[in-house]
């Protein structure tokens, strides 16, 4: 059995999309292929991944529907719109021939298939059905029909033969009832609402087979295919077992016809292998969802706090501020003390068209059977990025967020972000994109797994006030550049954990600016059909898993990148050779860098467009009286051991201060946390000025004094550091766990609070195992002073050597200057230990000086927690 199967697997992915365009019109002979029709275009549809891509356009003068596979003959047949009562045979090359059938109803027809006799049952609406015999040679325009009548009346788009009983089955709109229809006498059997169809309100105009008697499903709004187990064995309700199957293209007009005896391959959900050839493995194929140890697909997504980063190179270090001043500030987004939002007796309120209007306005709300609706607008997108107004909402279910729509008003162009674009780079996967038909219109919808593991299906577009502000025009783009430039816009972006939910909210969105204004124009265009999936960027290469739906043989590939966050922009272009292979992983070398923006496309259709930086480097320069005089960031020269964590590029500061200037390198760019707990030292080579403090900081800590750190003397001459994890201190905590660190802060003061120049250059720093300093009386050297314990929690023992006996003072100072601590002790010729005990110190850095007549010592940095 498992050989078989696994014989059908390949023969699956050989044959998939395999299509000969070069026949005169031969019959296709029961490949694998699903063939959705839409209008009179024709797309080959993967029903095991969802993805379609166009191989025949205007095949018909009129548009056809009630499409069905004859297994007799091998050909497509379907019934006409122009001229009616017509039917078309279609050959494998989508060469057609037309029959008119006098004897046929002057009405459009968009129900059919053919049974395994080759005859033809077809169907308008109502009640009454057609059967027309398709026997080789068919041409008799004269042929009488036969005429049925269904023993009720149901409201179907289409129907499909099953081979295992020779049975008609079809889904009811609205009520999503799975009905078995006996075609030899009209005999209506209803089988019970379909589980994974409740309570949804979509079309299914296109419905398929396969050889063991599943029905595929197709939704025309969402594009969703969900699919029925071995139908022929159903008899109630309690025998149906539904599930999601892929994430398909919607359309207004939707028809499919399949051979109903070929099989398609189904995901076995746990055995780590790819069993059906659409590159999604296990769980996270959607017919997986809800299947074994496998989830459904409606996990928490992410909130819209969070939300709304720049897709370019131009704020990457302005957002990478934002987070680090929510770090510093302790800012964290609390849903139990978020605002809550409810429908207000303004709400859709028509009375109020062409007046002044707000974002909050367009929030949806009590239309997904939410529990509640919370405020979560990122303000301070304001100012960093180039929207002026912002509001947000997440909608919670069971305490989780379960969707969220983010509105931002700019007023020189479209919002710079779509998830899609930089998502993808950064840790989270592209799993399929199409389209979503809301309001008759096609939008693009893409399904995102995050990075936490949850899938979003995401949506998004923009308003613009036209016709002397009496309307809205919608558009909606993959390519931002295909949005009208230096215009005011209202951009919505909104996702969801169920693709239903993301069409109710899209829907109602529409729904509300009507209410305000009414739309005049819809500008939308359609998904790339060459996309990457994934990508990753380490050591110089870029890797790429890129998804070809449409045999497309080589991409280019254009790009723009940076060096470090002060280099000029870069160019690199290349051609990059696909086969026309459905999946791609590829390497690109692009030496180090920072930011890479860049676009791949075949010159025909929608390009990718994708963005990936680095964590950047950052300045903390807000200290009144702190200017900067020097900023560089350069590459990485020395290469480091693999088992070591490199924090890339170097960094060159100096600036003026009277306070403080700080430089910060976050560890990744979404401020994530990063376990770093198998290492036990932090090192870099640096030199400058004055004393440098180093923190690590913990995503956990959210009080910015609670954060581990620890002091260093910097000199003219570059010197390796190598510093002990231990070696760093926290007032709330004895050891640092380096299980959450977001990133690193190099601090310099001026301690007397006068205007200072300080400096700093640091290379090469990197996280390590290897532990090459040591402390004790063996290190003391000429003129120094250390302290061991240090940081101290209760004691420390001040070590020096003097060169005779003598009266020593022990002062401390606190880094404003202010003298805390004074004692006078006698000193031997050689090695001292002065024992100093925990007073009433506060935790922080101070400064510890030993005043000898005789000898000379260095300042000592002393840590206290």
């Amino acid at each position: 059995m498992e050989s078989k199967y696994n014989t059908l697997r390949m023969l699956f992915i050989v044959m998939l999309f395999s299509i000969d365009t070069q026949g005169q019109g031969e019959p296709f002979n029961c490949d694998f292929n699903a063939y959705l029709f839409q209008y009179n275009d024709v797309y080959a549809l993967n029903l095991a991944s969802g993805s379609s891509f166009e191989i025949a356009t205007d095949i018909t003068t009129g548009n056809v529907n009630a499409v069905a596979y004859n297994p007799k003959d091998g050909y497509i047949w379907g019934a006409l719109s122009t001229p009616l009562k017509s039917i078309v045979r279609i050959g494998k090359d989508f060469s057609t021939t037309t029959y008119n059938i006098s004897s046929l109803p002057n009405n459009s027809m968009y129900v059919g298939d053919v049974n395994q006799e080759g005859i033809y049952f077809l169907k308008g609406g109502g009640s009454t059905f057609y059967n027309i015999n398709l026997y080789p040679g068919f041409p008799d325009s004269t042929l009488d029909l036969t005429t049925h009548t269904l023993s009720q009346n149901i409201s179907i788009h289409d129907w499909a033969f099953n081979a295992v009983d020779d049975q008609l089955y079809a889904v009811e709109k609205k009520t999503n009832i799975l009905f078995r229809i006996n075609p030899l006498d009209g005999q209506v059997i209803a089988l019970g609402e379909v589980p994974i169809l409740a309570g949804l309100d979509y079309t299914y105009g296109a419905v398929y087979f396969d050889n063991e008697g599943r029905f595929y499903v197709s939704a025309n709004q969402t594009g969703t295919i969900y699919m029925i187990q071995s139908v022929q064995n159903i008899n109630t309700v309690e025998d149906i077992e539904s599930n999601f199957f892929a994430f398909g293209p919607s359309s207004a007009s939707n028809d499919g016809a399949r051979c109903p005896t070929a099989p398609v391959p189904q995901e076995i959900c746990d055995n780590g292998i790819d069993d059906d050839g659409d590159g999604l493995i296990d769980c996270d194929d959607p017919s997986c969802s809800g299947f074994g140890v496998c989830d459904v697909f409606e996990a928490p997504t992410s909130g819209s706090n969070a939300g709304g980063l720049e897709s370019n190179n131009r704020l990457s270090q302005q957002i990478n501020a934002r987070n680090f001043k929510r770090a510093k500030e302790g800012y964290t987004f609390n849903i139990e003390n978020a605002k809550r939002v409810v429908k207000t007796p303004n709400y859709a309120n028509t009375n109020n068209r062409n007046s002044g209007f707000t974002l909050q306005d367009f929030m949806p709300l009590d239309i997904i059977n939410e529990e509640e609706v919370i405020e979560g607008s990122p303000s301070d997108l304001i100012g960093i990025t180039n929207a002026t107004e912002v509001y947000s909402v997440d909608y919670l279910k069971d305490e989780e967020t379960v969707a969220s729509v983010l509105a931002l008003k700019t007023e020189d162009g479209v919002y710079e972000h779509t998830k899609y674009i930089c998502d993808r780079l950064l840790g989270a996967e592209l799993m399929a994109v199409s389209t979503i038909s809301i309001k008759g219109q096609e939008f693009i919808k893409s399904i995102i797994k995050n990075e936490e593991g949850a899938h979003e299906f995401v949506l998004s577009f923009s308003a613009k006030v036209v016709n002397g502000e009496s309307n809205f025009s919608i558009e909606s783009h993959w390519n931002l550049d295909q949005y009208e430039d230096q215009t005011s816009f209202y951009n919505f972006q909104i996702w969801s954990n169920t693709i239903d939910d993301l069409y109710t909210l899209g829907d109602e969105v529409l729904n509300l600016l009507e209410v305000k204004k009414s739309i005049s124009k819809y500008d939308t265009s359609k998904p790339p059909k060459v996309f990457v999936r994934k990508g990753t960027f380490n050591g110089g290469e870029l890797n790429l898993q890129i998804i070809n739906t449409n045999k497309t043989n080589s991409v280019l590939f254009d790009a723009g990148c940076r060096r470090t966050e002060t280099s000029p922009l870069d160019t690199l272009n290349k051609t990059i050779r696909l086969n026309g292979d459905y999946i791609s992983n590829l390497s690109i070398d692009t030496e180090q860098l920072f930011d890479i923006g860049f676009r791949i496309g075949d010159g025909v259709g929608i390009p990718d467009d994708l963005f990936l930086s680095d964590g950047p480097w950052g300045i903390d320069d807000s200290h009144i009286g702190t200017h900067v005089n020097n900023y560089k960031i350069t590459p990485n020269e020395n290469r480091f051991d693999d088992s070591e964590f490199v924090v890339s590029r170097n960094l060159e500061l100096s600036a003026t201060t009277s306070g403080y200037i700080a430089a910060y390198r976050a560890l990744t760019p979404r401020y994530k946390a990063v376990d770093l707990s198998e290492y036990k030292t932090l090192k870099f080579e640096a030199r400058g000025t004055g004393t440098l403090e180093v923190t690590i900081l913990k995503k956990s800590i959210g009080d910015w004094n609670d954060q581990f750190r620890t002091y260093i003397d910097l000199s003219e001459d570059m010197t390796a550091f190598d510093l002990p994890i231990s070696s760093f201190a926290s007032s709330i905590a004895d050891e640092l766990d380096l299980d959450d660190v977001v990133s690193l802060v190099f601090t310099m003061f001026s301690e007397t609070g006068e205007v200072i120049s300080r400096s700093m250059m640091i290379e090469d720093i990197r996280f390590s195992n290897q532990i090459t300093i040591s402390y004790g009386l063996a290190d003391i050297e000429e003129q120094e002073v250390i302290a061991y314990p240090n940081p101290m929690s209760n004691f420390t023992t001040v070590q020096f050597e003097a060169a005779q006996a003598g009266e020593i003072d022990l002062v401390l100072y606190d880094q404003l200057g202010k003298l805390v601590y004074q004692n006078t002790f006698t000193s031997i010729s050689g090695v001292n230990v002065i024992e100093l005990e925990l007073q009433n110190f506060s935790t922080g850095m101070y400064i510890g000086k030993l005043e000898s007549r005789n000898d000379f010592y260095h300042p000592l940095k002393l840590i206290i927690r």
